[in-house]
């Protein structure tokens, strides 16, 4: 241990105090023993300290900072050193708001479209969101902080996400859900990791010796500290136990009670203790310098020029029928849509961050060189029908040479929180489109959303520029982009279903109980599409650029592929180079193929350059469920080289030693999974998969019971509880405008009263609340009191000894 001097100073009490936050993003502080106290703050796309009353919603003001494009927009650059420049500025400016941890970058797989929170996140693909995170965090962490990637693990969705319990087999968990961790540990060794709110195969994340013990820190050879999402931690002392570091936000004095108690019975050791905090301290100091020495300022002007660069080189253009784009300067233009006046350019939730300034498709029109004929709203931003706004775009667009039209999703669509209902764009948009194309068929369509949609309606517009959530300075690079000045270069990080009922997890994404299947297995995202033959709108790794490149001469070995790339059209661009491995003959089964590498090239008109990408140790490797190792089934190997999944330009084969091992799914039948049509998997094949039978999926009253869940309950006051929250969430959708704390509330469980109140409320009172729950309804009201007094009583004598030792 680093800190054994100072730890054997300290008393078991003070040791315990420490393992849990002191405020909603501080850790506790102890001065006389020289331990001072650092802050934590959200930042995935942008630093959000608080300025007043913490929350971890984002309900509240923050600090002024630079917004930068989300995950989902600067996944689309597939540009690592981007994402490390990006994360260098956001490193910079959290130390100069002495912010020692930020709490980000994001990168859990995105099994659905319809998560809430996909914004956050970079890719359906692991190893691309584990390269694109590994930028971040070394940027971050240049500048002396630490950088905390989450949700570690398996954390897909945000109905019921601190009581769900994601069910998937050992395969599936350690190439699709765990691989990008893997990377961004061992790439860009991040000091620390945020463990997620859910259970993983019938265990809490933050609890799970599997996923903390096994594989992050024996495996992987993560020495840093673990930190539970806020209000995560089920059993602190079992996390402590099984390597979670900090428990967050500040449970007060009963969660140092429970840490004593678990010494004293032997269930933990103070030695586990120790452990834990050896690594809170290495955080504490490690980060701490950096902070003081701030000169407590940044260039934020040169930040919003790196965001809006960001932006532009993460552009994607989907649809440039008969060359529309870029335009000429002077092309009349007329402007339509409510996102062009007031822009959709970050999420909602814990990662919303408080913008410096935020540019304007409108505010930014003089700088372009485009004529503009005017503006219009043309729809009511949260899809209400409006035919006068409607009627006054039509009218605008018969004056113009090109329609440029601003679709996208709203603030309330994608959040924190809450998932989606479906993939659509509100009809309302969609019937302005068509009605502009009856009066001007030079549409160009620019789509600001954090997640793919459906886009039927794309035959209506002859261009269509997807901008996803582009930050505070996301309308500016998309003029740059429009006119030409940045030819775009981005690609999809992820696959673009036709529609829903296209996409794999369709039947077990979000779903009623709490036990999540994950029955499509490695199927995520193109996995799917391609090894099923479900042809996707737009596919993984798709973009187009206002030139041409050509493939040539590739050469391939078991450890890298080159080729020679050209730029073949008449003006500069990049290009983003993508290497897949396929086994044809594969006798495991597998995808058709996978992304193994990536390279992104700059190349002038005509200019040609060499372009070699490596293969490491994940391009030809599967988890042997039956060795419990990494194996490789030895033979020939297709490297594919192309523009897109779909696009493939070169192939090469080349042939791989295998290691020997027995197939784990010899005699077991699968289907389903050999086929890759996993939309529909009978349980006894899910079973066979599983390795054991499916969970039971059944309500209990217990801790872990969510408010959402009391109408289960055998206490009239439970039920008067349940129907208030059902009710004033039934009215905010209704209205159309979700309320998220609401929301949060329904999916609490029980115990989270005793995590997130700032030790208002002890445990002992969440098992009065269980008993009154269960029908003891004067015994568990008599317990919530004589706890709550206990409690009061408690605390105060802690926080006594606290400060006097």
């Amino acid at each position: 241990m680093k800190h054994i001097d100072m730890i054997q100073k300290l008393s078991i009490e003070q040791k315990c105090a420490l393992l849990s936050g002191g405020g909603t993003f501080t850790t506790r502080a102890l001065p006389k023993a020289g331990i001072p106290s650092i802050t934590l703050s959200d930042g995935p796309n942008g630093v959000r300290k608080q300025a007043g009353a913490a929350d971890h919603l984002g309900l509240n003001p923050s600090v002024p900072a630079t917004c930068f494009p989300t995950a989902v927009t600067v996944a689309c650059s597939w540009d690592p050193a981007l994402g490390e420049e990006v994360g260098k500025a956001m490193g910079e400016e959290a130390a100069a708001q002495e912010v020692a941890v930020l709490l980000g970058p994001g990168l859990n797989t995105k099994r659905s479209p319809l998560c809430g929170r996909d914004f956050e996140y970079f890719s359906e693909d692991p190893y691309l969101a584990g390269k694109m995170a590994a930028g971040y965090v070394r940027g971050i962490q240049s500048e002396g902080i630490a950088a905390c990637p989450k949700h570690f693990a398996v954390n897909s969705q945000e109905l019921r996400r601190m009581a769900s319990d994601s069910v998937l087999d050992e395969r599936t968990l350690r190439e699709i859900y765990l691989t990008g961790f893997e990377i961004v540990v061992k790439e860009s060794a991040p000091k620390t990791i945020m463990s997620s709110y859910n259970l993983v195969n019938g265990t809490y994340a933050n609890e799970n010796a599997h996923l903390l013990q096994d594989i992050l820190r024996r495996d992987w050879g993560f020495t840093g500290a673990v930190v539970t999402d806020w209000g995560g931690s089920n059993d602190h002392a079992l996390g402590v136990k099984n390597g979670s570091t900090l428990e967050m936000p500040a449970p007060g004095g009963d969660a140092v009670r429970e840490l004593l108690a678990a010494v004293k019975s032997g269930k933990i050791t103070e030695a586990d203790v120790d452990a834990r905090l050896d690594e809170l301290l290495t955080l504490i100091y490690d980060t701490h310098a950096a902070v003081q020495n701030h000169s407590r300022s940044f260039d934020a002007d040169a930040h919003h020029a790196l965001a809006r660069r960001a932006a532009a080189e993460s552009t994607v253009l989907l649809k440039n029928e008969d060359n529309l784009l870029p335009l000429a300067a002077g092309t009349k233009v007329a402007v339509i849509g409510d996102f062009a006046e007031t822009p959709r350019y970050q999420g909602a939730g814990s990662s919303a961050v408080n913008s410096i300034k935020v540019d304007s498709l409108l505010g930014c029109w003089a700088e372009s060189g485009l004529e503009q004929v005017g503006f219009a709203a043309g729809f009511d931003r949260q899809g209400k029908p409006d035919a006068a706004k409607q009627a006054e775009a039509v009218m605008l667009a018969q004056k113009a040479d090109v329609v440029l039209l601003c679709m996208g999703l709203d603030e309330i669509k994608e959040s924190e929180g809450l998932d989606r209902s479906d993939m659509c764009v509100a009809s309302n948009q969609i019937e302005l489109l068509r009605a502009l194309q009856k009066v001007n068929p030079n549409i160009v369509v620019v789509l600001s959303a954090g997640a793919s949609v459906e886009t039927p309606w794309a035959n209506h517009c002859k261009a269509l520029v997807y901008g996803a959530l582009g930050g505070q300075a996301g309308a500016g690079a998309m003029l740059d982009v429009l006119t030409g000045k940045v030819n775009p270069s981005g690609k999809l990080a992820e696959s673009w279903a036709k529609a829903y009922s296209d996409t794999p997890a369709r039947d077990n994404f979000a779903g009623d109980g709490r036990t999540v299947q994950y029955r499509e297995g490695l199927y995520v995202g193109y996995r799917y599409h391609q090894t099923a033959g479900v042809a996707p709108a737009y596919p993984f790794g798709f973009g187009l650029s206002y030139t041409t490149f050509a493939y040539a001469d590739v050469k391939a070995t078991p450890q890298g592929v080159s080729l020679t790339v050209t730029n073949t059209g008449d003006r500069e661009g990049a290009e983003i180079v993508q290497v897949y491995v396929a086994k044809p003959d594969a006798k495991i089964f597998r995808p058709a193929q996978e992304l193994k590498g990536f390279a992104k090239v700059q190349l002038a008109a005509g200019e040609s350059k060499r372009v070699t990408v490596a293969l490491d140790d994940k391009a030809f490797r599967y988890w042997n469920t039956m060795t419990n190792a990494w194996e490789v089934e030895g033979g020939n190997y297709e490297v594919r080289v192309g523009a897109s999944c779909e696009d493939i330009r070169l192939t090469a084969v080349v042939t791989v030693a295998g290691t020997g091992a027995p197939n784990p799914y010899e005699g077991k039948s699968l289907p389903h999974y050999t086929s890759g049509k996993v939309q529909n998997v009978p349980d006894a094949e899910w079973e066979t998969l599983l390795g054991r039978p499916i969970p039971d999926d059944t309500v209990k009253i217990d801790r872990n019971m969510t408010l959402g869940e009391l109408n289960h309950s055998r206490s009239p006051l439970c039920w008067l509880i349940w129907l208030v929250l059902h009710t004033l969430l039934t009215a905010s959708y209704k209205k159309g405008q979700p309320n998220l704390n609401v929301m949060f509330q329904y999916n609490m469980p029980l115990r989270a009263l005793a995590k997130m109140t700032s030790g208002a409320i002890s445990m002992g009172m969440v098992d009065g609340i269980v008993l009154e729950a269960k029908g003891f309804w004067v015994i568990g009201l008599a317990k919530v009191i004589l706890e709550a007094i206990k409690n009061i009583i408690l605390n105060a004598q802690l926080e006594s000894r606290l400060r006097n030792s």
